[in-house]
């Protein structure tokens, strides 16, 4: 008499599933981990207030925050907002007992005058940056100088400067000059930590994607597949939105960057000349086949 069949039993998927979901949730949390500490650090950077000059309870304090950083016309726009003190301001503060006249660095495109008795406004104005080349883009880096001297009715008074940097795309970091009666900073810029990750993962994309046409290619060559139009369609596809995908990085880089001669123009090459090899030999292909069909 034959055994009684026992058929087998289902696998646990659940069971077989868990040493792939145990990795990836680990590295979905230290990634969530990571990004919270550099997303911290960089708002703890952007918070910061840097404080330079007198102290003096009689002075004007000059609040300046960077609002804009632009590379390719080598400036930055600096928000300046005085508040006369003591016995400097009247009005709550808000307005100077006599003329005041904030005299600045040389960087900066022109000096800041403010009638007697009327309320102080702000004002933006534009400091010009020195050393580094926007095509050096996402390493990057420039610096420049700016200072402040406070005349009230034509005397010198004391002057003390809270610097801030408004500008998420670039990280500046300030030195105090040495001078207490007037307040000056050496500045000095660079490419912010996140557009610095964005821009070198754009680049690992890019020659992910040439790498991936690269094989394609390749496979269709060498097995005489004829015009797969799908596969034209994906390598065309491909070809014109790597172009659109690198006009998303962040600051506009010019053309002729690091970026470009890292990453995106030579994938946008070998994605073209896959194109085209592609097309010839699946002509070739297809050419043969008719001939042989007509024979």
């Amino acid at each position: 008499m034959a055994p009684p069949w026992n058929p087998p039993r289902p696998r646990r998927s659940g069971a077989s599933l868990l040493p792939v979901l145990l990795p990836i949730g680990v590295l979905i949390v230290v990634a969530v981990a990571v990004g919270s500490w550099l997303q911290f650090t960089e708002r703890q950077a952007i918070d910061t207030v840097h404080t330079v000059g007198s102290t003096a309870p009689d002075r004007v304090d000059v609040e300046a925050s960077v609002q804009r950083v632009d590379a390719a016309a080598r400036e930055l726009v600096l928000r300046v907002r005085a508040v006369p003190l003591g016995a400097v301001g009247e009005e709550e503060e808000s307005a100077p007992v006599a003329d005041l006249s904030l005299q600045t660095s040389a960087a900066t495109l022109e000096d800041l005058d403010f009638k007697a008795h009327e309320r102080i406004a702000t004002r933006d104005v534009q400091v010009a940056i020195t050393g580094g080349s926007v095509s050096d883009y996402p390493f990057d880096t420039y610096e420049t100088g700016i200072g402040f001297k406070a005349l009230l009715g034509g005397k010198q008074v004391p002057v003390r400067m809270l610097f801030s940097n408004n500008d998420t795309l670039f990280s500046v970091s300030a030195t105090p000059g040495p001078d207490r009666q007037e307040a000056v900073l050496a500045l000095a810029l660079s490419r912010s930590g996140s557009l610095i990750v964005f821009a070198v993962f754009m680049m690992l994309v890019m020659w992910a994607l040439a790498a991936a046409v690269l094989i394609g290619a390749w496979y269709l060559t060498t097995r005489g597949q004829g015009l797969v139009w799908p596969a034209l369609a994906w390598m065309a596809a491909t070809l014109f939105a790597l172009a659109a995908f690198r006009n998303t990085a962040p600051g506009t880089p010019p053309i002729g960057c690091v970026l470009d001669w890292f990453a995106f123009l030579w994938a946008e090459t070998i994605i073209a000349l896959c194109l085209i090899a592609v097309v010839v030999t699946g002509v070739r292909t297809a050419l043969r086949e008719d001939e042989a069909a007509r024979t």
